[in-house]
């Protein structure tokens, strides 16, 4: 039989409302008598119905993080660093993954209806802007990435866009002018974004706009890094330099150099995006641009809760995450 409250408020011989008052944080309860219920609740291994519970306080302490896939090394770092920032509040992060698929990502923009959250951070993949403007989530939602949030949501992302150009500029510095992109894609989403960065860039160098030398590739994993190296190091006349849009594609692109017997950086240099751990134990260690994911994380979880507790006003908040360019061995030798 499962334990109850008033099992709690017996053994720690005080009432059923003060034993309510604990699990619920109230102040006013002495240091002596918090002490007594919850050595009761550890003896007797009581579990707080969390329902009933959310019913009385109008909320869960539960949000949920939609992203498109924790395979992904980055998301898996943020990730990590959200629930961080969210348990530091009191707060459950419940893990949401997407595939990036629309009807999943549909679900997410419906506020995950029937789901115990009282809010969500998005970061979507397929979802296109006019969406994202007219959706009606019935709880707070604050969006990450590259995707414009339409005046309506909250939005924390990097400025993809001067991030992309001074990894590109980086490369010029370095005496590189026939520099290729991995990960050029259309639309509203990443690749678009980091491209217009990157030809900015070198029309800025005085650099020409080489269409060959942008490959949009498949997806944004190694083996696509990978291919699409090889793919232009078939090329009449290859790149001395590549700027991949993430890091797992400059990975890949760093595999397909060593298969060619190529040197890095002496013939051909690398910058990534995103700065996850693999990149920066890869040999040689990859030059990336560096997000600074425990801000984002921070943010986006203060930026809901605030929220979800109903302050903020209807002025949407677009913050934008800090950056910094780590010059490893792909670029520095």
């Amino acid at each position: 039989m499962a334990t109850r409250l008033s099992d709690v408020a017996a053994r720690a011989g005080v009432s059923v409302k003060t034993v309510s008052n604990v699990i619920n944080d109230y102040p006013h309860i002495t240091a002596q008598t918090r002490a007594k219920v919850e050595a009761a609740i550890a003896a007797l291994d009581y579990k707080p119905n969390v329902s009933a519970r959310s019913l009385r306080k109008g909320r869960s302490d539960f949000i949920a993080l939609a992203v498109p896939e924790m395979g992904s090394p980055y998301f898996a770092e943020l990730g990590a660093e959200i629930s961080r920032a969210a348990k530091r509040r009191g707060i459950t992060v419940l893990i949401d993954q997407t595939e990036g698929e629309a009807a999943a990502e549909r679900f997410v923009l419906d506020g995950m209806r029937g789901q115990l959250i009282d809010g969500i951070i998005f970061s979507p993949i397929t979802t296109a802007p006019a969406r994202l403007t007219a959706a009606d989530t019935g709880k707070p939602l604050v969006l990450l990435g590259e995707r414009p949030a339409g005046g309506q949501f909250d939005h924390v992302a990097v400025d993809s866009v001067q991030a992309s150009y001074d990894a590109t500029t980086h490369l010029v510095s370095i005496g590189r002018r026939r520099i290729a992109a991995i990960g050029v894609g259309g639309g509203a989403g990443t690749g678009a974004v980091r491209r217009k960065g990157y030809r900015k860039a070198l029309k800025a160098a005085g650099l020409p706009h080489d269409p060959a030398l942008e490959l949009a590739g498949t997806g944004y994993h190694r083996p696509d890094g990978a291919a699409s190296m090889r793919e232009l190091l078939a090329l009449p006349e290859p790149p001395d330099a590549v700027f991949c849009f993430n890091d797992l594609l400059a990975l890949g692109a760093l595999r397909s150099l060593a298969e060619a017997g190529l040197r890095v950086p002496e013939d051909v240099a690398v910058v990534g995006f995103d700065d996850i751990e693999d990149g920066r134990y890869h040999s040689p260690s990859l030059t990336t641009i560096s997000p600074d994911k425990e801000w984002l994380a921070e943010n986006a979880v203060a930026l809901l809760l605030d929220r979800i507790a109903g302050n903020g006003g209807s002025t949407h908040r677009d913050l934008t995450v800090p950056y910094t360019l780590q010059i490893r061995e792909s670029t520095a030798g």
